[in-house]
């Protein structure tokens, strides 16, 4: 089975089933992690409906956002045009299981880049953390539990922990050190406006040396 074209259609249906954002919202995870720090250069892995590269760029970040989808990616360039961001906002499509982008970075996000197919996170992970100039952070948040409104309502699911998927990446700590590992809680927005309570897992590392 051709699992990278599966996870292409897979992530091409999803985006295309629903209408585009017209005013998509950051994670709140990465604005409350990002706000206050100097803006540079950011990678957003997994760029979705393009709320956090948005508003990474409004806070003055030169934003790269990847995505698996062709759809997803040509609706953050036409949302990024309409508000004047173009120059701040470089979509492009990668499967980050076959190709990575280049260029070094002082932010890289990836906020929920899970997914149901199965590819090489860790070592994806692994590259961003490599691609991040001295002084950068990588933010990894990742679902500790799951909303009613989920893909993934598997009741055996095991949502590893921020310290099982820092020692996933396998990361030298002369190089980075852990800045945060934890599992806040928040009530969340569905998208059809219904709320519950969820469980982030939320690691920052930064680079070091």
């Amino acid at each position: 089975m051709d699992t990278t074209t599966d996870a292409v259609t897979f992530w091409d249906t999803v985006y295309a089933g629903r209408p585009p954002a017209d005013d998509p919202r950051p994670n709140a995870r990465l604005t409350e992690i990002v706000t206050g720090l100097e803006p540079g250069d950011a990678l957003d892995l997994g760029c979705g409906d393009g709320g956090d590269a948005l508003w990474l760029a409004g806070q003055g970040w030169r934003v790269t956002s990847v995505d698996i989808s062709e759809v997803a990616v040509g609706r953050l360039t036409d949302l990024a045009h309409a508000r004047g961001l173009a120059e701040r906002v470089s979509a492009v499509r990668h499967d980050l299981g076959v190709s990575f982008p280049g260029g070094e970075f002082d932010l890289v996000s990836a906020q929920f880049l899970q997914t149901p197919y199965a590819f090489d996170r860790a070592g994806a992970l692994r590259t961003a953390a490599r691609a991040l100039r001295v002084g950068g952070r990588l933010v990894v948040v990742d679902h500790g539990s799951a909303a009613p409104w989920s893909w993934n309502q598997d009741p055996d699911q095991h949502y590893a922990s921020p310290q099982e998927v820092a020692a996933g990446i396998g990361l030298d700590p002369a190089t980075w050190t852990v800045e945060r590992a934890d599992a806040p809680r928040r009530i969340a927005t569905g998208p059809g406006g219904q709320t519950a309570e969820v469980v982030d897992h939320v690691l920052v590392v930064r680079r070091a040396g």
